[in-house]
């Protein structure tokens, strides 16, 4: 079982119309504790008909792409815990007319103009996030998220054991400050932690 933490990850585009508040919306991103992985400048008219070929054969469709390949954009690949929906929360909804009047405070009211030019995009979901970073940025890796049967395998394997001598330990000294004693007990007896032993040389 692999010990990495896995971080979600989530495709944010700054659109044409608000490239040039691209500066302020990095600054709420970075102030939102995402963290920024990969940018991309630029789509030709070409690659936003593939991006947003989910909404071909709709009225906007043509609309769209040419006002997505207008000028340039600023896709981000961004990561933090929950980061889909939060930042679905932070950028609005996609309406900016409605939204400058049901969510005045989020970024497509303060810099989009209307339902097209909504300053904005964000990823609906786990899977679009995963299916629009790949084609944003088709070298990137993206962890799938381990099923509940592999945290609690990873917990029972590598985790319970110690805690539980640690907790059983605890219960025989009963130390005036529990908590930093455990943590303490935890950190000397951490097994991911090499043991150091004294040789002594062979004279």
């Amino acid at each position: 079982i692999s010990s990495r933490i896995y971080v979600e990850r989530t495709l944010a585009i700054i659109k044409p119309d608000a490239i040039h508040e691209s500066e302020k919306i990095e600054d709420v991103i970075l102030k939102s504790e995402f963290t920024i992985l990969q940018r991309k400048l630029q789509l030709t008219p070409e690659q936003c008909s593939d991006f947003y070929a989910d909404q071909y054969g709709k009225f906007f469709f043509p609309s769209l792409t040419a006002f997505m390949s207008s000028g340039p954009i600023i896709a981000l690949t961004l990561a933090r815990n929950n980061a889909i929906a939060h930042w679905k929360s932070i950028i609005g909804p996609v309406n900016s007319t409605k939204a400058k009047e049901t969510h005045p405070e989020c970024l497509r009211a303060r810099y989009g103009t209307s339902d097209l030019k909504n300053a904005l995009h964000g990823s609906e979901s786990f899977h679009a996030a995963e299916k629009e970073i790949k084609f944003m940025f088709p070298n990137s890796v993206i962890e799938p998220f381990p099923s509940r049967e592999r945290i609690e395998e990873y917990l029972s394997r590598y985790v319970n054991p110690t805690l539980l001598r640690g907790l059983t330990e605890l219960c025989k000294h009963k130390p005036h400050n529990p908590c930093v004693w455990l943590a303490d007990w935890l950190v000397k007896n951490n097994p991911n932690k090499p043991q150091i032993c004294d040789v002594e040389e062979a004279e």
